[in-house]
């Protein structure tokens, strides 16, 4: 499975999105539909874990009955012989009963298809909400870190094909480095590791940034786990870095590993759910980034502009800032070997001229997650 380190956003986004991938030139090879799937590969896992909980207690036949069917195709999913596609395995949870379109529209700020369109099937309108979910990343890098061709993805952003639903949750994951699903066998001790981080992140913000330097070439190429070291990398008191360390290690999260300590397990950090909690997190980052400002150091940016432009341009600046910071992730997590930590900080301020309510702020459920990335 890729990993998805998070990050934010340098830039004010020269890329634009490349074009939704050229046809093939004639006689090369088309791709199949429907690759075979690997049952070790874990999204499949996922996938027919994914399938199984939703059916629930109901028997099978019994589910298979209320999706429509004549014969028994739950079987095959849930054992990984093959697998429906998005659409349909969205439209299956929708009958049984879940908010499926509250769950994506938590998940990300792009409109998700409405509940009434999944529960009879909405391939052109799950196609047009991927899309949405890409942004500006390159197709090429989508399909290097999910493993699927560019010919194929493009196909399916443009609604010319389905993904199946490991393919679906293929492209979530090499697009945003985190998956809309967590209570499967598959994926638990991801989400109980994931759930510590994010308690910690809020309760202890340091622990992010010791995190990431603990996965740096740097940090293991040292003779063993030196806390004063990572002290000096953050400018933090060693006593503030053994403390997280400490916490780190009782959660779970990070592990002895001989001389040193290692971060156990893919990690990636949501914090958006508490908007308090969120804001005092983005506080603290944002001073951090203050107190840093001034050194001179050649490796850090900070720039500002102030400006004046249409109310239709502001909100396109907002979505090019937005869709900049999930392409910023995808390049984060492709990057291998890690081999230094940083921190990025975005804030867009718009000066009101009129009574209405403020946008919500950055990590209050809009908006893409914290800059935490997970582990190789």
């Amino acid at each position: 499975m890729p990993t998805s380190k998070q990050n934010a956003l340098e830039h004010p986004g020269s890329t634009a999105p490349d074009p939704i991938v050229p046809e093939k030139p004639e006689g090369a090879e088309v791709e199949k539909e429907e690759p075979v799937e690997d049952p070790r590969d874990a999204m499949a896992s996922a996938a027919s874990e994914l399938l199984r909980a939703v059916r629930g207690k109901r028997s099978q036949v019994a589910f298979a009955r209320r999706l429509g069917y004549r014969a028994n195709p739950i079987t095959d999913w849930e054992n990984g012989r093959r697998f429906p596609t998005a659409a349909e395995a969205l439209r299956a949870a929708s009958r049984a009963g879940i908010d499926v379109s509250a769950s994506l529209g938590r998940f990300h700020a792009a409109a998700p298809p409405s509940q009434a369109e999944l529960s009879t099937g909405a391939p052109e309108q799950l196609a047009q909400w991927l899309c949405a979910l890409r942004g500006s990343t390159p197709i090429g890098a989508i399909a290097e870190r999910s493993g699927r061709s560019r010919f194929a993805i493009a196909r399916w952003l443009r609604g010319e094909a389905e993904p199946r639903l490991p393919d679906f949750l293929r492209l979530i994951d090499a697009v945003t480095g985190r998956l809309p699903i967590d209570e499967v066998p598959t994926l638990a001790l991801r989400h109980r590791t994931a759930a510590a981080a994010k308690r910690l992140a809020f309760e202890e913000p340091w622990t992010e940034a010791i995190l990431r330097l603990l996965e740096t070439t740097a940090y293991r190429a040292r003779p063993a786990h030196d806390a004063a070291w990572l002290s000096r990398q953050l400018d933090v008191a060693q006593t503030d870095v053994e403390r997280c360390v400490e916490r780190l290690l009782e959660a779970g999260i990070v592990q002895q590993d001989g001389a040193h300590i290692r971060v156990a397990g893919a990690l990636t950090v949501d914090t958006r759910s508490d908007p308090q909690a969120m804001r005092a997190l983005l506080a603290h980052w944002c001073e951090v980034a203050l107190s840093r400002h001034g050194r001179g150091r050649s490796t850090d940016l900070f720039a500002y502009n102030v400006f004046s432009v249409t109310h239709a341009d502001l909100g396109r600046v907002r979505e090019l800032l937005r869709s900049t910071f999930r392409e910023l992730r995808a390049i984060v997590a492709a990057s291998e070997p890690s081999e230094t930590a940083a921190l990025v900080n975005l804030q867009l301020v718009a000066f009101r001229d009129t009574d209405e309510l403020p946008q919500p702020p950055v990590g209050a459920g809009s908006t893409p997650p914290s800059p935490t990335r997970p582990t190789k």
